[in-house]
């Protein structure tokens, strides 16, 4: 459920031309009670033109003001921000 509201929420802001969102709390079920049943660890690569002149910081930035709501309810989040000459 939570990766569907990352997925909805990021396409709607960045219009992206690609976006990849990978649940990854499996492999860290180890360290991180709940990890195996999923949904707390998070890998996203949004490409957006939208990006364009803005900084690596600020970027992070924007995506987390868009997933404000889902933040404090995953343990981790990995970005992968880039603009279309980066792909």
């Amino acid at each position: 459920m939570i990766k569907q509201v990352i997925i909805t929420k990021l396409s709607k802001a960045f219009d992206p031309i690609l976006l990849e969102v990978v649940d990854q709390s499996e492999a860290h079920a180890g360290h991180y009670p709940g990890a195996a049943a999923g949904e707390t660890h998070f890998k996203v690569t949004l490409v957006s033109a939208l990006f364009e002149g803005k900084t690596l910081v600020e970027r992070h930035q924007w995506v987390h003001r868009v997933l404000k709501d889902e933040i404090p309810k995953i343990h981790a989040l990995s970005l992968i921000l880039r603009i279309p000459d980066q792909i």
